[in-house]
């Protein structure tokens, strides 16, 4: 049996991760490959910094994938069929074992529909399953069609795959088995907040279209709940790509800012808030596992959000919320996101300690359905699963 010195052929391990959350598994998934494989691994791909951190040389940027929405992503069309050309062509030069799709369906099908069509020989796995529970079910068959495997974060999204041949493996959610809970002493002391500070966090999202509109809303909000509370502080947590999107609301903001500096810095951050502004999404799930209240938030283009009602066959946006039945977390989407409402809703929440205690443990039994094992750890069991295909 080969060793990791290279005895034998390396382990060739092509990734696709189009957005933050994506990343943030792949460089999870390499970590865990690398670990358990008998073999040097290769890792070749799409990936941010995460993944680059761990030794992945992205093809293009990551955040090039990062769209969504149906009227959003017209004006990328072009680009995107350029990327999907180049990503297959790079694929079919590397040859890889295994090719591993993170999330981003409307990339990553497309990607793996040439492949197929070109009769590609490798395995292909996909890492977190389209949302067929909430919408267009059919898609299930799709994914048979495509994938040798699909990883998925949830509980209850199996019987979907099963259904339609596909072999599928629950290995947890990793915003709650892989993420730890920040110091929010630690945060306070580095940025001498005294106790009295009021630290709003502003999640706006990772996608250029999502800060646009999360920022604006966020700041207006803000500027209503500071009569309120005169001592505050605003934490915000955004990728670096994005950072040039929030200059105006920094240099106009009459409060105190502060920008998470890095990963660990942002989880110190959630956990020293006082209140949590979310943009719909994974790090929903941060938030809820460092027990700070919160509201979600999100707003799309009008006609995607009148086709996505048509479609939608769940009454819930947060996962937190759809695994309780039942609306744990306060949800303002749509016209519903505007500033009086988020102001009010957050001021509400933070009146009333029955409110914030009744948010607490809604959340707790939710993330309790989420570890598939004790004291697992998804990424071991997602490279576990892919190194028992090859």
């Amino acid at each position: 049996m080969g060793d990791k010195l290279g005895n034998e052929k390396p382990l060739v391990v092509y990734l696709i991760a189009g957005e933050a959350s994506g990343d943030l598994l792949g460089a999870h998934l390499m970590r865990s490959l690398r670990a358990q494989s008998e073999r040097k691994v290769l890792f070749y791909g799409i990936g941010g910094e995460k993944m680059e951190a761990e030794g992945l040389a992205s093809l293009f940027p990551y955040h090039d994938l990062s769209m969504m929405g149906f009227v959003e992503v017209l004006p990328y069309i072009f680009r995107t069929l350029i990327h999907i050309s180049s990503t297959v062509a790079d694929i079919e030069l590397k040859q890889p074992d295994v090719l591993v799709t993170i999330d981003s369906p409307g990339f990553c099908f497309r990607v793996v529909e040439k492949l197929r069509k070109d009769d590609f020989k490798t395995k292909f796995v996909h890492y977190v399953a389209p949302t067929v529970w909430a919408y267009k079910p059919e898609r299930a068959e799709k994914c048979a069609k495509l994938f040798d495997h699909m990883l998925l974060l949830l509980p209850f999204e199996a019987p979907y795959f099963k259904k339609v041949g596909l072999d599928c493996t629950f290995v947890g959610h990793p915003a709650i088995c892989e993420t730890s809970v920040g110091n929010a002493e630690e945060f306070r002391s580095k940025y001498e907040l005294p106790a009295d500070t009021v630290l709003f966090c502003l999640l706006p999202g990772s996608r250029k279209g999502e800060v646009k509109r999360n920022m604006p809303l966020f700041s207006w909000t803000v500027g209503i709940l500071s009569r309120c509370y005169p001592r505050l502080t605003i934490l915000i947590a955004v990728p670096e790509h994005v950072l040039p999107l929030i200059t105006s609301f920094l240099n106009s903001c009459p409060f105190r800012v502060i920008l998470a500096e890095d990963e660990q810095d942002k989880k110190n951050g959630i956990a020293a808030s006082t209140f949590a502004f979310v943009k719909s999404g994974t790090v929903a799930f941060e938030v809820a596992k460092a027990g700070i209240p919160m509201l979600i938030t999100y707003h799309v283009n009008k006609i995607s959000a009148w086709i996505l009602r048509r479609m939608l066959l769940t009454k819930y946006a947060n996962l937190i919320n759809i695994l309780q039945k039942k609306e744990v977390i306060p949800e303002l989407l749509q016209e519903n996101s505007n500033p009086l409402m988020l102001a009010s809703c957050a001021n509400t929440i933070l009146k009333y300690p029955e409110l914030k205690k009744a948010q607490k443990v809604g959340v707790e039994e939710a993330i309790s359905q989420l570890y598939p094992e004790k004291d697992t750890i998804p990424s071991d069991i997602a490279a576990r699963k892919i190194l028992s295909l090859l």
